[in-house]
């Protein structure tokens, strides 16, 4: 019996893959946690049978790849120096194939600003938002779109800078906090409502997940660290509202060039309307991550996910 993601296996032997460097930890913010995803990665192929050489990405990054004979790299850093295109820009100039988008889209998505901006363009909906550069930002941001707000580092993820806010003092505090991260700050329409986080794989749409916390929201604490976040698959939504969203993940991602894989965030309001938040182009891979439980719920376990990953890098780059 076939179901409607099995085209998503690896078909491939271990010995088209050739020797593969797994690039890991690097210098961003998420540091800590690339390295648990690397880790993750590295075990799960070397237990398929696959060559691995594991590179803690760092000031010898090119030497390593220059002399390790790599013939495709499993990118799996978080964050800046790794999602946002530098990568996989220098991988290209070595001819080395990589998993996942490529220099343009890895750009787009590390930047929610230009994400948000790339959306509307097409009609895609996407909370309100303004940039942060001054307190004086804060004060006409607040009275351009109201409270409550959120304020996010323009180029970070795993929620790393991000603060929820009611007032203008405690906008101003946050728009601080976050400037330490990024020069780059964003302040966006608070939407009061469920969280969904929708992966894609190969082209297609994994289940979606539906996220529960009793946090403010879904922080890098309730992401890597609490044991009482709730994962919910099936999702809950009726049928066409699921299919709503799957549709809606389609167009988010295509609309900034997502190839191989990546993971979407999306809220839904008291009206049921879906928000889009941002793009991730190398998800977490721990044992707290969200793409291996929309795997799990499509049929593929671990090391199936790797090896998806890492096949799509073959048919896509060679």
């Amino acid at each position: 019996m076939t179901t409607a993601y099995d085209s998503l296996h690896s078909t491939l032997e271990v010995q088209a893959f050739g020797r593969v460097a797994v690039l890991y930890g690097g210098k961003s913010a998420e540091r800590e946690v690339s390295l648990k995803s690397g880790a993750a990665v590295i075990d799960a192929l070397s237990s398929a049978g696959v060559e691995v050489v594991a590179i803690d990405v760092g000031d010898d990054l090119l030497d390593r790849l220059q002399h390790e004979k790599i013939d495709r790299a499993f990118i799996i850093l978080h964050g800046r120096g790794g999602e946002d295109g530098s990568i996989q820009g220098l991988l290209e100039c070595l001819d080395i194939p990589y998993t996942g988008s490529g220099i343009l889209a890895s750009a787009l998505a590390m930047n929610k600003l230009r994400t948000k901006q790339v959306w509307q363009s097409l009609g895609i909906p996407t909370p309100r938002h303004a940039v942060l550069s001054c307190e004086n930002d804060c004060v006409e941001a607040a009275k351009e779109l109201g409270f409550p707000l959120i304020v996010k580092p323009a180029h970070e993820g795993s929620s790393i800078g991000m603060a929820k806010v009611n007032n203008v003092e405690e906008l101003v505090a946050a728009w601080q906090d976050a400037a330490r991260y990024d020069a780059q700050v964003l302040v966006e329409q608070w939407i009061a409502g469920p969280e969904f986080t929708i992966a894609v794989l190969r082209g297609q749409v994994l289940p979606p997940i539906a996220l529960g916390t009793p946090h403010v929201f879904y922080d890098y604490d309730a992401k890597y660290l609490a044991n009482d976040t709730q994962y919910r698959i099936p999702c809950g939504l009726d049928s066409s509202k699921e299919q709503e969203l799957i549709d809606l993940t389609a167009r988010a991602c295509d609309a900034i060039g997502i190839e191989g894989w990546g993971r979407l965030d999306v809220m839904q309001d008291e009206q049921g309307r879906f928000w889009p938040l941002e793009v991730n182009t190398a998800p977490g891979m721990t044992d707290h991550s969200l793409v291996p439980m929309a795997a799990r719920a499509a049929g593929l376990d671990f090391q199936q996910l790797v090896l998806a990953i890492l096949a799509d890098s073959v048919a896509t780059r060679g």
